[in-house]
């Protein structure tokens, strides 16, 4: 079985079909690995440039746009929207919510790893900016959408003290060392990625940079011993500055976690 659901981005026909897991061009033949999902939003104050991003041009079959007005809208939207296999391309991290909340209901137990150079982990009571784009990672915690044993953030070095005392109390793992914990016992596995984590220096312009993080090769590397140890069921890729220029290496990185 298989129908209609995307652009293919070779031949520009509309003619990709969902085939199990991934996307086939019944015009050129080509295949592909999961479907785009574009969300041009960014939830706080001057996130311009994010929006933009999420209309760069990846070689993945564009199987929706969600567009709404309101986060709790966009969530639902971006749930019941999901391919088998999402490419996510944001906005802000909160791209990441609904992509979750739809994949968590697909299965047992999803762990989500995050790589951020910050938290995501404010409330709207701890946050010292009130853009809500510091607070996603924490909004699937306290939902119980994700627990925190099966939850990790890696590249984080700008926390805020409250940040720092939910990481404490909560168990959530962080770092390298805390992937192989977040995925043991579970199922599947999204990838959370914020390209803030990497070094500016490195070949990835960031909306937010922040020095002394990995670089391209490392990220890479953790996307290919993640992709080993589970099922990697989706990507996400926010934080990103809106120049082709950073195209090649995010489809590094989504041909490194297997989409």
């Amino acid at each position: 079985m298989s129908r209609l659901r995307a652009r293919c981005p070779d031949c520009r026909t509309l003619t990709a079909v969902a085939l199990d897991d991934g996307y086939e061009c019944h015009s050129c033949g080509r295949a592909f690995a999961a479907g785009l999902v574009r969300v041009p939003a960014a939830w706080g104050e001057g996130g311009e440039a994010m929006v933009e991003a999420a209309a760069l041009e990846l070689p993945y079959p564009e199987t929706a746009v969600i567009d709404e007005d309101r986060l709790a809208d966009q969530n639902l939207a971006l749930a019941a929207a999901l391919p088998d296999r999402p490419l996510v391309l944001g906005g802000c991290c909160c791209s990441h919510i609904g992509a979750v909340e739809g994949l968590a209901a697909r299965h047992d137990r999803l762990a989500v790893v995050w790589f951020d150079a910050h938290g995501d982990l404010n409330t709207p009571e701890t946050s010292p900016s009130g853009n809500v784009w510091g607070m996603p990672f924490r909004m699937l915690l306290d939902s119980g959408t994700v627990r925190a044993e099966d939850a990790v953030l890696v590249g984080a070095r700008a926390l805020d003290p409250p940040e720092e005392v939910f990481i404490a109390e909560s168990g959530l793992h962080t770092g390298d060392e805390g992937i192989t914990a977040a995925l043991a016992g579970a199922d599947a596995v999204y990838v959370a990625l914020d390209v803030d984590v990497l070094d500016p220096d490195d070949s990835v312009i960031p909306f937010m940079p922040e020095p002394g993080g990995p670089s391209v090769a490392d990220v890479e590397t953790a996307l290919e011993r993640i992709r080993a140890s589970t099922q990697v069921v989706g990507l996400g890729l926010t934080g990103v500055a809106g120049v082709p220029a950073n195209v090649p290496p995010l489809v590094r990185f989504a041909q490194a976690a297997g989409l």
